[in-house]
């Protein structure tokens, strides 16, 4: 019984140190699985972060690249904003030029219109003086030329051949015709539109054009001397109107009459006795409207206009 009691105590003594082992031995594989699984985990969470900074690197030069083109089209939109500014800035100086074309044309349209209403008054005014001066000088045997309405004296029927003396015979046909000319002319509802009264003397193609002009000129001088006397049929007040426009020149043969044939037409040969002549004849301002219409339409350029 004894012996019995000491086996069961060496049996219970042998169990309890076998448990030990085992419960040891368990631990130490739970610790070896844990220090793997950790091992493990670690290792992924490596592979998961160094792919996570591989990812990362990747989106800082992507956003770098952003970046950067964001920069380049700020500068891009910096730099369209500064040409935006400089045309609206160049349209506005364009406009206000534009502005200052219209302004000019409609201003010279003005004086345009002004000019060409006075002009058609001075063409007007022409044919009323012709007509004044073919009603003076009806029946008289002189004509007065429907165009320009100039009378015409033969310089055989003044002067002696060579001569610039008037002869007696032409003082008397003088004395009749040129008041009848010049009263025409110096009225009041006329002289507001005559520039000039031309006494204009003309020779025949004989002898040099050197002595032909001091002829003519001494002839045309002496008519003009003529009607500027008041006792040829001037007053004193048309004579000092007259002085204001009077005009004398002499053309030797530069302007000759030549014979027309059958039909009207000039021929080259010369009238001698017809260039032979003094004219008096007027000059209205219509000259003077011509140069001013001259004048507004060669005035500034419009742009847009074969112009800038």
């Amino acid at each position: 019984m004894r012996s019995n009691r000491r086996n069961r105590e060496a049996f219970s003594e042998h169990s309890y140190w076998q448990s030990y082992s085992d419960m040891m031995a368990a631990l130490l594989l739970v610790f070896i699985l844990i220090i793997a699984i950790t091992l493990a985990i670690y290792k992924q969470k490596t592979t998961d972060l160094e792919q996570t900074r591989l990812e990362l690197s990747a989106a800082e030069a992507d956003l770098e690249s952003f970046r950067s083109k964001i920069e380049k089209a700020n500068e891009e939109l910096a730099s369209s904003l500064a040409e935006l500014q400089t045309a609206y800035e160049e349209a506005a100086l364009t406009q206000q030029e534009l502005n200052n074309a219209y302004l000019e044309i409609e201003n010279a349209q003005k004086e345009l219109a002004a000019t060409k209403s006075e002009l058609q008054d001075i063409v007007g005014i022409r044919t009323d003086i012709i007509g004044a001066l073919q009603g003076a000088f009806n029946n008289t045997g002189m004509k007065v030329d429907a165009q320009t309405g100039s009378i015409t004296f033969s310089s055989d029927v003044l002067f002696q051949f060579g001569s610039y003396a008037l002869t007696e015979e032409s003082k008397a046909i003088l004395q009749e015709m040129i008041p009848k000319y010049l009263e025409v002319l110096l009225q009041d509802q006329y002289r507001g539109y005559i520039a000039e009264i031309i006494v204009e003397g003309h020779t025949d193609t004989q002898s040099s054009y050197k002595t032909n002009m001091q002829l003519s000129c001494n002839r045309a001088k002496a008519v003009a001397e003529f009607c500027m006397d008041n006792e040829n049929g001037l007053s004193e007040d048309q004579i000092i109107r007259l002085q204001q426009l009077l005009t004398v020149n002499g053309r030797s043969y530069s302007n000759p009459v030549y014979i027309t044939d059958a039909a009207g037409n000039p021929t080259s040969e010369v009238d001698m006795e017809a260039s032979r002549r003094v004219e008096i004849k007027f000059r209205l301002k219509e000259d003077e409207m011509i140069e001013r219409i001259t004048g507004v339409l060669n005035g500034p350029a419009v742009p847009g206009n074969g112009a800038e």
